[in-house]
């Protein structure tokens, strides 16, 4: 599904404006940038339009800025590292109003090979709504060409994502993927469109509900489905054994069964935990030293909690994954938080770490697991968008990858 989208080595930049989408939204602590994993993924986009002659506005949002403008989710910080890892000034636009006279001097003053940054997108309010066109205006005005290479946004249609694209295009400006982008849409689309078999899909977090429409479409695509994490509970009172004071999503057992009967249909397999790791009330705080029980699934005491997958189970889903040559992993198998809940997500880490099969993470905690496991490194991609790649693995069109040019 390599989607025959244009990207930035499909186009001519020297000398002309080019507004990027970045995903930004790194966490901080008191002002300082506590991970900078994407601010490193958007470099290559960044130095190719630099070194082509580009004039490179950035922007991106940050925070959920739930109570308008405030200093601790500008993106001052962004900037900062950014000019150290570019070996060159970003030029900062601390404008609230993002698109104001202040950006529209700083890129008026801009020659070919210098950067600006603008301020948060979220610091301009609600970007999905009516308010946003004027926005996705404001933000067209300011270039000639845009590329969008923010994919954890990619899932929303906002102004600064998807709504800048129709104005571009509207002054024959062309609007195209960065190379994030085109790495996301390769790894993912391939995987769920044209794997190499077998296939083994790897599913986890807390609710069903979260993710049905993934569970459905999966299904479709890969030849194993493994189930862990507080949604394989669901699975397992669908299958008609107690499940405790586990997690269990009532209105979806039935669904549960639904999708079992259509793997056996289907010739696919479903792997379910075949013992779990118990507790007999939920660790508070996360990570505090909690006391354990392992018992079979079929042997589970009413009185306690499933939080992490079972050594037989962790040792079943290792097998899976070595035979396998492409997995897809999104959700961890257990309350990875807690040391003594995280063998089952340790066990599959692992597991994908030493396969030679090409291996997906899948963004959000799985990524958070791998890397805090130290094997981020070993997998063929991780990526940077939870939400966006979930919705892609549900078979969903993006908003920010529908609105780029065609081929």
């Amino acid at each position: 599904m390599g989607l025959n989208k244009k990207s930035v080595d499909d186009i001519n930049v020297k000398g002309k404006r080019v507004l990027v989408r970045c995903d930004f939204n790194v966490p901080l602590k008191e002002g300082v940038i506590t991970d900078e994993t994407r601010i490193v993924a958007a470099l290559p986009t960044i130095r190719k339009l630099l070194d082509d002659g580009g004039k490179v506005i950035l922007c991106s949002h940050l925070g959920k800025v739930k109570n308008g403008p405030n200093e601790g989710e500008s993106l001052a910080p962004v900037a900062e590292r950014l000019s150290e890892k570019l070996g060159k000034k970003v030029n900062f636009v601390a404008d609230y109003n993002v698109t104001g006279e202040a950006a529209t001097a700083a890129v008026a003053a801009m020659n070919e090979g210098d950067v600006v940054l603008l301020q948060n997108t979220r610091f301009r309010g609600a970007e999905e709504t009516k308010n946003g066109e004027e926005f996705s205006k404001e933000l067209a005005e300011l270039a000639d060409v845009y590329v969008c290479d923010a994919f954890g946004s990619s899932h929303r249609a906002h102004a600064s994502v998807a709504g800048v694209t129709k104005f571009i295009t509207a002054k024959g400006g062309e609007n195209v993927v960065g190379y994030l982008m085109q790495k996301e849409i390769n790894f993912l689309g391939n995987a769920v469109e044209n794997p190499v078999r077998p296939f083994v899909a790897i599913l986890g977090g807390a609710k069903v509900a979260d993710k049905l429409n993934v569970i459905n479409n999966l299904l479709e695509k890969c030849d194993t489905l493994i189930i862990g994490g507080g949604m394989a509970y669901t699975f397992i009172r669908a299958q008609g054994y107690e499940i405790g004071k586990s997690l269990c999503d009532e209105e979806k057992v039935g669904y549960c069964r639904e999708m079992m009967e259509k793997a056996e249909k289907m010739g696919k397999k479903i792997l379910l935990p075949v013992d779990t790791v118990t507790v007999s009330a939920f660790p508070s705080p996360i990570d505090a030293p909690v006391e354990t029980d392992i018992c079979d699934i079929t042997e589970m005491p009413a009185d306690r909690e499933g939080c992490d997958i079972g050594p037989k189970t962790a040792e079943m889903y290792a097998e899976a994954v070595r035979t396998a040559k492409t997995v897809v992993w999104n959700g961890p198998m257990g309350v990875f938080e807690n040391p003594t809940l995280a063998a089952g997500t340790l066990a599959v880490a692992k597991a994908l770490a030493e396969t030679d099969a090409t291996t997906i993470i899948g963004g959000g905690d799985s990524a958070a697991a791998v890397n805090q496991m130290g094997y981020g490194d070993k997998m063929s991609h991780i990526s940077t968008g939870g939400g966006a790649s979930l919705e892609f693995l549900e078979g969903k069109e993006l908003p920010g990858v529908a609105a780029a040019d065609d081929k």
